[in-house]
């Protein structure tokens, strides 16, 4: 398990205490998830340089934290982990969460289990659609690759996908390589949070709505990745900085009537003047 679990039950545990009884009994355990992805992104975005590029972050559609996805083997392996999903409309504001569940598997020689937080930062609207859908496959529905991190101010040479994936282990914050792993809406969790079935569409274009506290906060962690510059629509260039130009010349004054005006040009330069 990450060594970060038991700072996350006691947080979680005072956060419960402190709902009414209903909210506290209808929404734990999605609120549980928000606040666990909240609290890894609050981690993250402390440590610049091991964090998800700001430049990312600002051209990012949508933004999802899966906290401790556990990967377990015995000769088959797997992964899977709960979080939630944030994603911009065209105004550049994010959604509402969408709760989601990730799970992949292999095959092979391998014995150990390992718990990681995972991130993923949809660069590309088309990326959010597929997701939309329905089920969606890392390296399948749409490519993905390891993302760079720190605060470089470009990608990695060659590096372009649609997703960017990360995972942070026992501290250590890197890109990794997610392909076959699959992401889907968690229908169960969504309606639990919402009060009645909702689809993705409905969440994201605010149709389905929610005060909650959680939600706030883990949007405010998102937001809190950006530049100031960051608001600006993903995939959409704002207008051009204004040029400075410089102040047109004073005309000359007048000169008095009957006044004269005679060369500047000295007629014999270095003889005496006359």
């Amino acid at each position: 398990m990450s060594h970060y679990a038991p700072q996350r039950a006691l947080l979680f545990s005072l956060f419960v205490l402190f709902l009414p009884a209903g909210v506290a009994f209808a929404q734990s355990r999605e609120d549980a998830r928000l606040i666990v992805a909240t609290q890894v992104l609050d981690e993250l975005h402390a440590v610049p340089d091991q964090s998800v590029p700001t430049w990312l972050m600002d051209r990012a559609y949508g933004v999802a934290v899966i906290p401790d996805v556990i990967k377990g083997a015995f000769f088959f392996g797997g992964r899977h982990g709960n979080g939630a999903l944030v994603a911009r409309d065209a105004a550049g504001r994010f959604s509402n969460p969408v709760f989601v569940s990730l799970t992949g598997g292999s095959f092979g020689w391998q014995i150990g289990a390992q718990a990681a937080d995972v991130v993923l930062i949809f660069a590309t609207r088309r990326s959010l659609e597929n997701f939309a859908r329905g089920q969606f496959t890392l390296g399948v529905s749409a490519s993905v690759a390891a993302g760079p991190v720190g605060r470089s101010g470009e990608a990695a040479a060659g590096v372009e996908a649609e997703i960017y994936s990360y995972s942070r282990a026992r501290g250590l914050f890197a890109g990794v390589a997610l392909d076959g792993t699959a992401i889907y809406f968690d229908q169960k969790a969504n309606r639990n949070y919402y009060g009645r079935d909702v689809t993705t569409d409905e969440i994201v274009n605010g149709t389905a709505k929610t005060s909650a506290e959680s939600a706030r906060r883990f949007i405010a962690a998102v937001v809190s990745g950006l530049s100031p510059a960051g608001a600006t629509p993903p995939g959409v260039l704002g207008p051009p900085p204004p040029v400075a130009t410089p102040a047109p010349a004073a005309a000359p004054a007048p000169a008095a009537e009957g006044a004269k005006s005679f060369p500047l040009a000295d007629p014999k330069p270095g003889g005496e003047p006359h």
